[in-house]
């Protein structure tokens, strides 16, 4: 701060400084023999535009001080931020371990007490031992309270869970699938009127998969498969709010049996599914995970082979959170290293910044080899033996990435390293040339044909391609009788008026024809009538 003082203090000293120059110089001129070729309006020009020079390369040096000190005020709040929040976890790391060591003391100090006063345990646990009522009564956090009826604005599903139904609750959410979100945010609440929450989601398990393959772009299927996925979902929330001994009874020994099994069944399955087919969002891979985070049994399963389903989830929303509940996130960079690898950039860089890995993964370097990949023309393929189809492909493949690069920028608002500007005046010029190529198709194409009402067939530029034929049949003395001559010299391939061949005042026409059976020259050829204004 004192330097930039010092030069701003040098700065407003320089006009002084002039002054005592241009005193100098007129001294010096007045006792000179022979006059100098510099003039003073030169000298002080010259001085006046390197102090300008000197202010304006200080004032920018400001601006650039104060920019730093705005993004250090920044990284220091981002800091803190992180550093609280670390302090947080440590802090409620602490509580637990205190909670779990006083629960220790408190067990020993018990168990100290009754071999002092010659209780054995076994004794002590028929003396305690509740009575069967009581011990097969759910704990008071697990139980549908009066509030939690209150709170629920569909009632049918506390009384779908209590029954235990589990294809009725397929068929409710199936019917109200409007209100998806509020019914998710009340499953939850109505899973504790269930005798056994756990069981009740296994059983809704059953129609996941089909006995035939041919249901599989079924919409319903996909649709029960979605519901069987926020089912799972809905049942780990419950267990977030519940306490461990309460969450240890809904998740009894005999269910986690159930889930091994009903996994052991699926992941056969799972082998058989195209990684590229799934494009990242594939519901069987999903509800594989789910199972295996929602019933804790994921310690059944090398995490390599969980980290395998990665690629064929990542582009649904509950991926980042289902990895790190399983403790996949040490498996992220390798997995961000299998999209790039098969052309998925997008989903790369989605990982990258759901799992905060951007500073090993630079994604405007992703999203630029993205780029650089669906330009270039397939290897197969010589750029000089390139057809049209090629061609047109490779541009919509460059189209696709685009428009699909600027929507990641945006999302992860990366503009300012990686500006849209360029892209989008790229998106015109493509969607220009495609344009023109269809334009230009078009117009190469034969013009269609039409029917007419008499049954013949003829192009729509007949009339309109030589308008001086059609007049031409029409002589001076038009208004003669008509003659055999007349019709015989018709140009066939043009039409004739309505109607208004031969007059009623004419006469009797040469030939015999009964009415209204269409207009006739008189060598027999029909010809249609235009319709003249």
């Amino acid at each position: 701060m004192e330097d930039v003082k010092s030069v701003a203090t040098l700065l407003e000293s320089t006009s002084s400084k002039i002054q005592q120059l241009q005193r100098a110089f007129a001294e010096l001129e007045s006792h000179r023999a022979v006059t100098l070729n510099l003039k003073w309006k030169q000298i002080e020009d010259h001085f006046h535009g390197l102090e300008k020079s000197l202010k304006r390369r200080f004032t920018e040096l400001e601006d650039q001080e104060k920019e730093f000190e705005v993004k250090t005020a920044q990284s220091r709040q981002i800091l803190e931020k992180r550093q609280a929040a670390v302090i947080a976890k440590e802090e409620a790391s602490l509580e637990s371990l205190q909670e779990k060591r006083d629960a220790a003391v408190a067990a020993i100090a018990n168990a100290l007490n009754r071999r002092r006063n010659g209780i054995t345990e076994s004794d002590s646990i028929v003396e305690n031992k509740p009575p069967d009522d009581v011990e097969n009564k759910p704990p008071d956090d697990i139980r549908l309270s009066d509030s939690d009826v209150k709170a629920l604005s569909n009632p049918q599903l506390a009384k779908l869970c209590e029954e235990n139904d589990a294809q009725g609750l397929h068929k409710f959410i199936s019917d109200n699938r409007k209100n998806l979100s509020s019914i998710k945010e009340e499953i939850p609440i109505a899973l504790k009127a269930a005798a056994n929450p756990g069981g009740l989601v296994l059983d809704s398990l059953s129609g996941f998969y089909m006995s035939s393959d041919e249901g599989k772009k079924d919409a319903n299927l996909l649709g029960q498969r979605r519901t069987c996925i926020m089912l799972m979902e809905c049942l780990s929330i419950l267990l977030t709010n519940l306490g461990e001994k309460s969450a240890s009874k809904v998740i009894s020994k005999d269910v986690k049996e159930r889930a091994r099994v009903i996994a052991d069944e699926w992941k056969p399955k799972l082998d058989d599914l195209d990684v590229d087919a799934s494009n990242g969002n594939s519901l069987e891979a999903h509800a594989f995970l789910q199972l295996v985070a929602t019933f804790g049994i994921d310690s059944d399963f090398a995490q390599e082979n969980l980290s395998k389903l990665i690629p064929m989830v990542c582009r649904r929303r509950q991926t980042a959170e289902l990895c790190r509940f399983l403790g996949l996130s040490d498996k992220i960079p390798g997995v961000i290293d299998v999209l790039v690898n098969s052309g998925r950039h997008i989903d790369a860089v989605n990982l990258a910044f759901a799992f905060e890995l951007t500073e090993q993964f630079s994604p405007v370097s992703i999203l630029k080899s993205y780029l650089t990949e669906a330009r270039r023309v397939p290897s197969a393929i010589k750029s000089a033996n390139l057809s049209p189809t090629a061609q047109n492909d490779v541009s919509e493949r460059e189209l696709c990435a685009l428009k699909a690069v600027i929507k990641c920028i945006e999302d992860h608002k990366l503009e300012d390293s990686y500006p849209t500007g360029p892209l989008q005046k790229r998106i015109l010029q493509l969607e220009k040339a495609k344009a023109d190529k269809k334009r230009a198709t078009e117009v190469a194409k034969p013009q269609p044909k039409r029917p007419r009402a008499n049954g013949i067939v003829t192009r729509n530029t007949n009339i309109a391609a030589d308008k001086t034929n059609f007049y031409g049949r029409m002589t001076d003395n038009r208004y003669a009788p008509p003659t055999q001559y007349m019709y015989d010299n018709r140009t066939y391939g043009y039409p004739g008026p309505v109607e208004t061949h031969i007059p009623q005042y004419m006469g009797t026409p040469a030939y015999n024809m009964a009415p209204n059976h269409g207009h006739y020259f008189a060598t027999g050829y029909q010809y249609q009538a235009p319709y003249l204004h």
